[in-house]
Formats: structure tokens, sequence, C-alpha cells
């Protein structure tokens, strides 16, 4: 009996396979599918092989033969990493709310194996953490919801995931702070409610332990008058230019969390110069060591 031809067929493409003399065994060589097994029932690509002599009979062996069924069942894998992505909070963002949420999503390719739920994992401060899961195309969006509120200060949170073939995703780590409380603010100067100059110079100090370096803004009757700047102290200075009457002043300092204190500052200006009229001495003339009334008017 003479063998004719041998061939094997793998999601749908037929290879013939050559006779090799020193091994005895028919062999070729072939690419693999494209796309993983895993989505596949059993999770693998069935195999046929088809060997035919020269009578032209012909003998098929498949998945489900029971002696070679096993072997003729091949397992392909991708090898493209899901990719994990951080939505909120962004990495060295400060944050207001101690019960902020954290969330992100980890998608895998489309037609790829898909993400393994069991896989994606976070810590927050080296902690893990209870994560709600979603299914979205290719993947699931995660949220951490802190059960408590968290400290103020500096917190790290670490992800991992992989898909279903094994393949991890770039680890993504970040770190956030929470500030909760507003900065400090002093107006030192002016010390005085009414002046003559128009030119008023407003100075003070500000402050955040967390959130620093802080913004100052001041308002003047309502309107935007500027920034000052803030040295390294927290000290700051702005000369502002005062209308007649009563100004009104707001300083507001903000921290980097968007937390604020407003300081007000109420200045008069009068620039009115005195006048003196309508002088008089009762009586004039008036005798030696005598009292003399003076009368005058001032407007």
């Amino acid at each position: 009996m003479a063998i004719s031809r041998v061939r094997v067929k793998i999601n749908g493409v037929w290879t013939n396979l050559t006779y090799n003399s020193t091994t005895g065994r028919y062999e070729g060589t072939i690419a693999a599918p494209a796309a993983t097994s895993y989505n596949l029932s059993g999770q693998y690509y069935p195999v046929i092989v088809e060997a035919t002599n020269d009578a032209g009979t012909v003998t098929t062996k498949d998945d489900s033969d029971a002696a070679l069924g096993s072997s003729l069942r091949l397992t392909v894998k991708e090898t493209v990493k899901p990719v994990i992505t951080l939505i909120s909070p962004t990495n060295g963002s400060y944050i207001q709310n101690s019960n902020t949420s954290v969330i992100f999503t980890v998608l895998d390719e489309a037609n790829g194996s898909g993400v393994k739920e069991s896989s994606i994992t976070m810590k927050v401060d080296g902690v893990p953490a209870v994560l709600a899961k979603s299914s979205v195309t290719n993947g699931y969006q995660c949220t951490y919801t802190p059960e408590d509120s968290m400290s103020d200060g500096s917190h790290t949170i670490v992800i991992d995931a992989q898909d279903n073939d094994g393949n991890a995703a770039l680890q993504v780590s970040a770190s956030y702070v929470i500030d909760t409380v507003p900065p400090t603010l002093t107006l030192s100067e002016p010390t005085f409610a009414i002046t003559n100059q128009p030119s008023c110079v407003f100075s003070g100090t500000t402050n955040d332990n967390l959130s620093t370096p802080v913004s100052v803004e001041f308002m003047l009757n309502g309107e935007d008058a500027g920034s000052a700047a803030v040295d390294f102290s927290g000290n700051f200075s702005k000369t502002l230019t005062l209308t007649e009457g009563e100004n009104n002043i707001k300083v507001v300092s903000t921290d980097k969390a968007g937390r604020s204190t407003t300081v007000t500052k109420t200045v008069k200006l009068d620039t009115s110069i005195p006048q003196i009229t309508n002088v008089s001495f009762e009586p004039n003339p008036v005798s030696t060591s005598q009292p003399v009334k003076i009368t005058l008017e001032v407007v």
C-alpha cells in the first residue's frame, strides 16, 4: 500500500504534509490562526487529518476520535496585553472629597480572549480594595468607593489585570492628595479704615499644609483686581488704587484642591481738603487778659 496524500485542516484551511524518510513521519509547517481559541467551543481549534492511498481509500480523524481526538485540538493564545486606563482621579491631582471614588477601565483587544475578571485588582496604600465591576465592550469598568472617609494627605493606588490568555497589562500606579481643609489667610495691612492716599498696600500671609503653593486673588468693589505673588513663607503684598468713598476689598486664597478662604476689608478714601471761613472774635477789640470768643466755619 502506498500513501498518495496526507493533509491537515485547521480553521477551514487544508495543508498538504510531506513525508520525511528520516523520521518516517509526515510533516508540515503552517501559520497558527490569527485569533485566540479561547472563545471557541472547548477553547481550541478542532483539527482534521486525512490520509489517502493509491487505491483512493481515505482515512479521516478529528477531535472526536477516541484514540487521537485529544491530539487534534490546537490551543492558540493571543499575545496582546489588555490596557488599564485610570479615569479619575488623575495622577498628581488634588481632591476635596475624602470619599472620592477611583474609576478605571480594563479593556482587551477586539476578538481577544477578554479580560479575566478575577485578575483585576487594586491596592490603596498597599491594602487590597473592594471593586465594583461592570461589563463594557471588550472589558470592564471598575469603581472603588471608600467605605470610610480617607485621611487628608497623599494616597497611592496600584492596579493590575490580565486577559484570559495570561497576558498581563502594564501596571498602573498613581498618587493623589486629599485636602479637606481650606488654606489659612490673614490680612495684616492696612490697619486703618480711612485714608487720604489713593494708593493702598494690602499685605498678609496664607498657607496650606497639603496643597501649597496657594493662589491669592483680589476683588476691588466687585471687580477683578488681579493676583498677588506668594513667596515661600506664604507672604503676599499688592498695591491697589482706591476710589473716592467706601472701597470694598475681597482677598481670596485658593489651594490646589480648590478650597478657598476669603477675607474682606473696607477702606474709605477721603481726599477732600478742609476749608476754613468766617472767622470772628467777640469782642474785638478785647481788653487785656479778658476772655474772647472765637468763631469760625470749616467745610
